[in-house]
């Protein structure tokens, strides 16, 4: 669905069809108002989820047309099964919003075991949270089966048990997947405007947990306890500073309060995991505001430590700063970024510090490779960056020493390079920031846009490469003898 209005949107339709008085709750900004707002609907958000609040989603502007065809032949097929199913998650909320949706989430009372046998292209994914991926032509759609809520002395009691739910000693869930009602799932889920589900065939919106009015008051809080929920899941942590980037909603005091304490369990999240959450963070159009949350909430230091170091000086968190900038621009211009080139720039700064250790000076000298590996294998132990991409980031890197001052020799065969234009590109952004002095990256624009004759004569200007020094051998000697 096309992105239809801004983020605040929302707040000039949150009242529609209710009191006239209740018309735009925020905008007049009355605190009277606002509790009867507040009172209009019956549960305190975040608390446990009971008789939900049931809208007409035609209040909302909200219809079956905005969920994409394959999601609604899923819950038709779902429902014609005997199941009930409902839209829920990131998707209710961002078509709320007016922003572009671009996957649909589907939770149902069905086993996933039963959905998969009804539908011919599906197939059960995750060990630790199951879901079902349904293809419904290009289109995917994961279906999830209603989560119960439970409770640490519920989990592990026996093998059968454990095989669906399980905790670890600092009561991390394990694995989730214990069935239950639709009110229980909404107790499960994350954050209060992430459980808003809508009923596409009743056309209802409903909310357990007061999603609707933290919505309206752009507020990000967590269901239940937040000490409980984050220990469940630290990922969890992330996505707040995530939905905070993209939503621009503030923390609820007491959802940002134990994230403080909290943060180092951070260190027990699967680094493959962490990987999908930095891209999730930095890629999707907000990376520097989700910057600035992790910075704010000093959750970087468990992601990238060595990144989060070389932050607290100026100049590389100009550069950090600038990387993020560049990122969000291209993928607002709909131009393509890569990892590869993100986990280059963030990795930059300690690269340059870690290569003055060693000797370098400038980051890009005898120390550079050493430098890369010994940074490169600190940062695996928590995000670990597949090979497909830290193989690219490790040639711009090696890269910018030749572009940074290059030669008669080396240019032509330079430009023909698979990762030239990210190389190239990454001088510039170093240029940008002010790390580099202008030129360089003037001059490789001038001579990939120059004809061929014009090439060899800006080849021509260019400085031989030097010289490597040979070491003198000294004359060999006959060893002596013992008889001499």
């Amino acid at each position: 669905m096309p992105e239809t209005a801004s983020p605040f949107s929302f707040l000039c339709r949150v009242g529609a069809g209710l009191p006239a008085v209740l018309e735009s709750p925020l905008s007049h900004g009355s605190p009277g108002m606002l509790q009867r707002f507040k009172r209009l609907f019956a549960r305190k958000a975040g608390s446990p989820a009971g008789a939900p609040l049931q809208i007409p989603a035609s209040r909302y502007q909200m219809s079956p047309a905005a969920v994409s065809p394959g999601a609604r032949e899923v819950v038709a097929k779902l429902e014609a099964a005997g199941h009930r199913a409902l839209v829920v998650g990131g998707c209710v909320r961002d078509t709320l919003l007016g922003k572009k949706v671009k996957d649909f989430d589907i939770a149902t009372d069905a086993t996933p075991e039963q959905v998969r046998a009804l539908f011919r292209r599906a197939r059960i994914v995750g060990r630790r949270f199951q879901i079902v991926h349904v293809h419904m032509g290009r289109e995917l759609v994961e279906v999830t089966t209603f989560r119960a809520a439970h409770h640490r002395d519920e989990v592990g009691t026996g093998r059968a048990h454990r095989d669906l739910a399980r905790r670890n000693q600092r009561g991390m869930l394990l694995r989730d997947n214990v069935f239950g009602s639709l009110e229980e799932d909404a107790e499960r889920r994350d954050f209060t405007i992430n459980a808003i589900y809508y009923d596409p065939t009743a056309d209802q919106l409903l909310d357990f947990v007061g999603g609707l009015e933290d919505m309206a008051q752009q507020t990000l809080r967590i269901i239940g306890d937040p000490a409980v929920r984050f220990r469940e899941d630290p990922v969890r942590m992330l996505r707040a500073a995530r939905f905070r980037a993209k939503l621009g909603f503030a923390l609820h005091p007491a959802t940002a309060e134990p994230m403080d304490q909290l943060r180092p369990l951070l260190a027990e999240v699967p680094p493959a995991r962490l990987f999908d959450e930095v891209v999730k963070l930095l890629m999707t159009g907000h990376g520097v505001a989700a910057y600035e949350a992790l910075c704010e909430y000093g959750l970087l230091e468990y992601l990238l430590p060595d990144t989060a170091a070389a932050a607290s000086e100026p100049d590389f968190e100009r550069f950090l700063r600038q990387a993020l900038i560049n990122t969000d621009q291209r993928i607002a211009n709909h131009q393509r970024v890569t990892p590869g080139f993100l986990f280059a720039a963030l990795l930059w700064p300690p690269i340059v510090r870690t290569a003055a250790r060693l000797g370098s000076g400038n980051g890009a000298g005898a120390g550079l490779g050493e430098a890369i590996s010994e940074v490169l294998a600190r940062t695996v132990r928590h995000v670990a960056i597949p090979r497909r991409f830290s193989t690219p980031a490790r040639e711009i890197w090696e890269m910018q020493q030749r572009l940074e001052k290059p030669h008669r020799k080396s240019a032509e065969q330079l430009l023909g390079h698979p990762r030239f234009r990210a190389g190239y590109d990454f001088l510039l952004l170093r240029e940008q920031s002010g790390e580099l002095p202008d030129g360089a990256g003037d001059w490789w624009t001038r001579y990939q846009a120059a004809p061929e004759t014009d090439r060899d004569a800006m080849l021509a200007e260019l400085q031989p490469p030097p010289r490597s020094r040979r070491r003198r051998r000294g004359r060999r000697r006959t060893p002596a003898t013992d008889a001499e």
